[in-house]
């Protein structure tokens, strides 16, 4: 309701601002844009044209956008904190604008049949430049756009680019519905053609065109009939994780002789209910590396002399906290567990039936906080980023300093809370197993968020990831949740090929902030200062919140293997159900792992729309007795068992 009030405030400014004319508003040409694809001056997206030769990066580049979107108010999109980049998200869609295309008849991999995109004769290569190794992928076309002249060819990685690697894109042979081959624009047949002049304005671009043409020759990708060709580099691991690993690194060496970030509680209630028998409330004090005192929604980083994040003196964080414990923890100590709550919600989800059953059930103590960033309180500033997306640093500046207090609170659970007397039986014993270590244990957002988590703590090796994802870029257009902000973004960037465009945009901000930026280290090959993990995903079959494609390009990325039978035969519409995820082989098995949990909802949709038939099994994972007991075994052993009789794992009757 607030998230609903608060877009529809939004919209009022919108309707009030949108009636002023406003002579910024036209796009006028501009020599920062990529004159191959003249149907935006950003695309083709990504693309190397938007970055300089930078020797002090990692990759030898840095992003340079000079021309980016305007909103209806003619209010350009500020590029300096992309600009901060060395190369672009490794989950970044690629985006272009082919007049008349019809993929079905060009051949171009669907999201039915991703194996098709690595075939020798595909229309749409992606090649590693370095290795020639072909890329993964499915293509859709934007099923949201209004105009076929304004509709965005969209090419989705089905496994996350490399860090720091740069990648050749050749479109060829393209069809028309009639399935005529669809030639290329005025200015890139200029490019194939003759050597340019000196002086010419298109002579560097064509020398750029050339290395890219020669990337692919020497791959063996053929460049006959082709449509269009260009480059991109993905950023470095440093680029994209050193913010948060320096606040995690400066803020845990900040910790006193106990370990523990300061707390205080403020609220214990005893004799819940059945389950549980105390209810802990109160707050812990981290460091804010925020630019405004106690970095309320809004603020973003302060950044030091060394582009890092930099703290102001006694800049503090007050991060509320809640934590449930279970009956059995007053006979024996229970293990310690963080909990990461749904989209733009709180830390009293904690308090749900279905955690609260994990806990009983499994002698678990929960705690959480909020995802600031993406928490209830941050619902206006969310909703004003839309209108604005220059402003989206602080959407992904408030998630990461939101992932430290998930950090410092897990510190909390094991070197401070056994101490004090909330946590404490009345004859002094601990109610929480300190020796043990702490495990997290997220759903929705808190599934996506994880992920992150995960790959960034010193302390979390294992995690359950509840209908998982990562990368909104993806998510976005398929979640049930979106078409309500949607409307916001409709109000101030309604040209749905500038949408996509926006959403590309910000997915290279995003990737700090949650799981696409940190997928290649969430398992193994960690993050420095970071111990490898393990993860159990609990997938939603026909989800309609969190898309399930996005789940399988994480299983993927971090090579976690799958539950088989995922599903019942005739469920999936895909030709390779899966396809590139490795099936478990024998149980017990002590690795990560995608287990698919099948309540009955039909199957999502093939475009990038959310699904609007049948019930929503988002839900349903979390309220099963058989899921949350594989949850539990995964997180006191690390071994993922077979909870589903050797077939796939139903639930009855939607839970």
């Amino acid at each position: 309701m607030r998230a609903l009030l608060a877009t529809t405030a939004a919209l009022a400014l919108a309707g009030a601002l949108l009636s002023v004319p406003s002579p910024a508003a036209a796009a006028t040409a501009d020599d920062g844009c990529d004159p191959i694809d003249p149907a935006s001056c950003l695309l083709p997206f990504p693309n190397d044209w938007y970055t300089v030769r930078d020797a002090r990066t990692d990759t030898g580049r840095r992003v340079n956008l000079r021309t980016t979107l305007r909103n209806a108010l003619g209010m350009p999109i500020r590029p300096d904190e992309w600009n901060r980049s060395d190369g672009f998200s490794p989950g970044s869609m690629l985006l272009a604008h082919v007049p008349g295309v019809d993929l079905a008849r060009s051949g171009a991999a669907p999201i039915t049949d991703i194996g098709a995109s690595l075939r020798r004769d595909a229309p749409i290569v992606i090649v590693d430049a370095a290795t020639g190794e072909r890329w993964p992928y499915w293509a859709e076309p934007d099923a949201n756009a209004t105009r076929d002249d304004r509709r965005a060819l969209i090419v989705r990685p089905a496994r996350n680019f490399r860090e720091g690697h740069r990648y050749v894109v050749a479109l060829r042979r393209l069809r028309d519905a009639d399935g005529n081959v669809i030639k290329p624009g005025a200015t890139f047949r200029r490019l194939l053609g003759p050597t340019l002049p000196p002086g010419h304005p298109l002579r560097e671009r064509q020398r750029a065109t050339r290395r890219v043409l020669s990337d692919l020759s020497r791959h063996g990708v053929g460049t006959e009939d082709l449509y269009l060709a260009w480059d991109f580099t993905v950023a470095s691991r440093r680029n994209l994780s050193e913010r948060m690993l320096h606040i995690r690194d400066e803020a845990l060496k900040s910790l006193g002789p106990t370990g523990s970030p300061p707390f205080l509680v403020t609220q214990v209630a005893d004799d819940v209910d059945e389950r549980i028998a105390r209810e802990v409330k109160g707050v812990l004090f981290a460091p804010s590396y925020l630019n405004q005192p106690g970095g309320p929604p809004g603020s973003s980083f302060r950044f030091g002399r060394d582009g890092l994040p930099e703290r102001l003196p006694f800049n503090t964080q007050v991060v509320p906290f809640q934590c449930e414990i279970p009956r059995s923890a007053f006979t024996s100590p229970a293990r310690a567990a963080l909990y990461g709550h749904g989209l733009l919600g709180s830390e009293r989800e904690v308090a749900a039936g279905n955690v609260k059953a994990m806990a009983a059930e499994h002698g678990f103590v929960f705690c959480a906080t909020k995802w600031i960033g993406m928490a209830d309180e941050d619902v206006p500033n969310v909703v004003a980023t839309l209108a604005d997306l220059s402003r989206f640093n602080t959407v992904a500046d408030r998630l990461q300093q939101g992932m430290l207090h998930f950090i410092l609170l897990g510190r909390a659970m094991t070197r401070g809370f056994p101490g004090d007397k909330a946590f404490r039986t009345a004859d002094g014993r601990p109610l929480i197993d300190a020796s043990r270590g702490v495990v997290y244990d997220g759903n929705s957002q808190g599934g996506i968020m994880g992920g992150a988590l995960t790959a960034v703590s010193p302390d979390v090796r294992r995690a359950v990831l509840g209908v998982p994802g990562m990368n909104y870029s993806t998510l976005l257009n398929r979640s049930s949740d979106f078409p309500t902000y949607a409307r916001v973004l409709d109000a101030f960037y309604p040209d749905k090929l500038d949408q996509q465009i926006a959403i590309a945009l910000i997915q290279m901000l995003w990737d700090r902030g949650e799981a696409d930026g940190y997928a290649a280290h969430m398992t193994d090959r960690p993050l420095p200062g970071t111990p490898s993990h393990r993860v159990l995903m609990h997938v939603a079959f026909g989800d309609h919140q969190v898309a399930p494609v996005a789940a399988e390009v994480e299983a993927r990325t971090v090579g976690a293997r799958l539950h088989s039978p995922a599903l019942r035969p005739g469920r999936s519409p895909d030709r390779v159900p899966f396809w590139g995820i490795p099936a478990i082989g024998a149980y017990p098995y002590a690795g990560s792992a995608m287990v698919v949990w099948d309540s009955g909802a039909p199957a999502p949709p093939l475009t990038n729309t959310p699904p609007t038939e049948g019930r929503d099994p988002h839900s349903d994972p979390r309220n099963s007795p058989d899921a949350r007991r594989q949850k539990a075994v995964f997180l006191k052993t690390g071994r993922v068992v077979d909870v589903c009789g050797g077939g796939p794992c139903v639930i009855p009757s939607g839970g």
